[in-house]
């Protein structure tokens, strides 16, 4: 048996393994936990970044500190021009736990027509009702189990524990304006306004390492390595079989008897294949890779849920900004936490939700919006002197698609991320439409009269062409990258309806870049349900007496 343990003990130049799982993220942990769930399956977990003993992953405002950290990737996007040519950050998990532990613990499924879609598409075993059950297997729901959700699962999912006057005042505004109260955006409808669900229990993140690994620890099938950089897959032929990685300085390779499965996320996901030799036949020659399986679609079909937000100013102290004015201020707010498990460091990227359609032709939610008591001028920036809330609303399911491409053979160097934000009239639409909707909200009765200012468009934005220019010169994304190697069975789809890498034996993928359209709503959520579903793929097929490689090359 391998033993358990977390720091580096030496070279694995000759070790063996049944399953590696590349990336302890949001996917990565269940996969591994549900495979070293079987005594008889050595697994090894590799994760690029370290443990995640930094106190901040924990506590749920932290996401504040630790987004824009060491702990996060820190990718920067090509400049695009959909946004006035800006370039923007985007953040994604470097540690234990990947970006489930530095997010901002909203849990969102998406809509039920979503997986619909994906099954209509030819994804067999896709559809809700095929999802439904790994999501609430994956669930410990605060709420307790029903027909939507689970209990007893790995990870905690809990209502807002921290109500504010502002935020009541949102969500009757909205009521006002037509929008029906929804107190579960995950139950039989998505529409609606209400107070968000997150991943944490008792006023602690659960991050899918802290719900998946922490019980896995003791066994002594499962191995994890941290600070391990993967470098490249290798193959006999067409059958992925070894792991090439760098630690401490150090090269250092390991087999997989079974199967290889990739969990590095929309990023480093496509990022690995073509520096492993998958991709763009002509793209990977001009970088002087040897190419193993022409696949064109490898970091195409980019998708992100991009989002515009007002700055609203009260007209009395209502907002977190109010809460760290002073010292004394700043105290209460540490004790409440400490003592109860309550306050502002408790919250999420988001106290209220709405899902709501502001395009006649839409016949689901069209925009997602988070209500926040708090404002700044960006994520991870200083709180605003005023009184301030932020009320963004995003896209969510946008027609604009970019790409993920290496530009070197150097795994270290970082992907050229293109995303071609609102380079459709449809986003372009959205966009607009969904800041109009906000302004609707914010004249109700309700809220009207706790507002002093909108600062930011502000007044002088008018009309649409307003609108759509404040959302491309000061808009960002929401942190939702998707779809980059593709499920499908077309000649551009990456891996099948098995999550089985096209063309090549012994190699999966789960996490986000598999899905086919990016979900209507936050992503943590699917992409967890996703390793669940994997994990259970590959256990069914070892049971069946499959090989650990499929015909899928054939495809």
């Amino acid at each position: 048996m391998v033993p358990v343990h977390n720091r580096y003990t030496g070279p694995l130049m000759s070790e063996t393994f049944d399953y590696v799982v590349i990336g302890a993220g949001s996917a990565g942990c269940p996969v591994a936990n549900r495979l070293s769930e079987r005594p008889s399956n050595r697994v090894l977990l590799l994760e690029a970044g370290p443990e995640d003993r930094n106190i901040w992953i924990h506590i749920p405002i932290g996401y504040y500190r630790t987004m824009m950290s060491p702990l996060s990737w820190g990718y920067q996007t090509e400049p695009d021009e959909g946004i006035a040519g800006r370039s923007i950050v985007w953040p994604r998990g470097k540690v234990l736990g990947g970006t489930s532990a530095i997010n901002g613990l909203v849990y969102i499924r998406g809509q039920h027509e979503d997986y619909n879609y994906w099954r209509q598409l030819g994804n067999e075993g896709w559809g809700f009702d095929d999802v439904l059950p790994f999501f609430k297997k994956a669930q410990d729901q605060q709420r307790g189990g029903s027909e939507f959700h689970g209990s007893g699962g790995p990870l905690k999912v809990s209502d807002i524990r921290d109500k504010r006057e502002i935020c009541d005042a949102f969500i009757n505004a909205a009521v006002e304006a037509g929008i029906p109260r929804n107190d579960d955006f995950n139950g039989a409808t998505q529409e609606g306004v209400g107070n968000f669900q997150t991943t944490s229990g008792h006023g602690r993140r659960c991050s899918s390492a802290v719900g998946y690994l922490r019980p896995a620890r003791g066994r002594t099938n499962l191995r994890i390595e941290t600070d391990a950089l993967v470098q490249k897959v290798l193959f006999d032929g067409k059958r992925a079989n070894r792991i090439r990685y760098r630690k401490n300085g150090a090269e250092h390779t390991v087999q997989a008897t079974r199967e290889i499965i990739l969990c590095g996320g929309a990023i480093n996901s496509p990022q690995l294949l073509q520096l492993s030799g998958i991709g763009p036949v002509d793209h990977l020659r001009a970088l002087g890779i040897d190419v193993v399986h022409d696949s064109p679609g490898v970091g195409q079909d980019l998708q992100d849920h991009y989002q515009a937000r007002i700055i609203a100013e009260l007209n009395r102290p209502l907002s977190v900004n109010d809460d760290v004015k002073t010292l004394f201020r700043k105290a209460w707010t540490g004790l409440q936490y400490v003592l109860f498990r309550s306050g502002p460091m408790t919250f999420s990227a988001g106290h209220v939700g709405v899902f709501t359609k502001v395009l006649p032709e839409s016949a689901t939610p069209d925009v997602q919006v988070h209500f926040i008591p708090f404002s700044a001028d960006k994520p991870g920036g200083d709180l605003h002197p005023f009184s301030g809330v932020t009320i963004s609303v995003c896209q969510l399911r946008p027609e604009s698609r970019g790409e993920v491409m290496i530009t070197s053979a150097d795994p270290r160097q970082y992907p050229k991320i293109t995303p071609n934000y609102l380079s459709t009239d449809y986003d372009c639409r959205l966009m607009t439409e969904g800041l109009k909707m906000l302004r609707t909200v914010m004249k109700q009765p309700a809220f009207a009269r706790y507002l002093k200012t909108e600062r930011e468009p502000g007044d002088g934005a008018v009309s649409d062409d307003d609108l759509l220019a404040y959302a491309r010169e000061k808009g960002n994304t929401i942190f939702h990258p998707t779809s980059t190697c593709r499920m499908g069975s077309d000649p551009t789809a990456v891996v099948d309806s098995r999550l089985r890498v096209r063309g090549i034996d012994g190699l999966r993928i789960a996490d986000c870049s598999i899905m086919p359209a990016v979900v209507s709503g936050n992503t943590n959520a699917p992409a967890i349900m996703i390793g669940e579903k994997c994990a259970h793929m590959i256990l069914e097929d070892a049971a069946a007496g499959y090989p650990p490689h499929s015909d899928n090359r054939l495809n």
